[in-house]
């Protein structure tokens, strides 16, 4: 053992979002009552939310992705700059 840590993979740190999904609010039903809410009302606030929440979702997922890149590079500078102290 070389006592390196594997590196993870950019799949195996990047998951997606937990929680609703964009389509669960779409899909989502509720009963109808007398002198309830209009129900095209809803649909359309649900409709709102769910488009709102992918759009979080994807810039979560590309913060994340980027974030894993970043420590990749900073990774590397460290190697390089340990490396350089190491043959002065």
């Amino acid at each position: 053992m070389t006592g390196r840590r594997e590196q993870p993979r950019l799949a195996d740190v990047v998951r997606p979002p937990r929680g609703l999904r964009p389509w669960q609010i779409r899909d989502r039903c509720f009963n109808v009552r007398r002198r309830g809410l209009d129900p095209v009302e809803i649909r359309a606030f649900l409709h709102q939310v769910a488009d709102e929440l992918t759009v979080a979702q994807t810039a979560l997922v590309a913060v994340q992705e980027e974030n894993v890149r970043i420590k990749k590079a900073l990774r590397a500078w460290q190697s390089a700059q340990a490396a350089t102290r190491h043959y002065r």
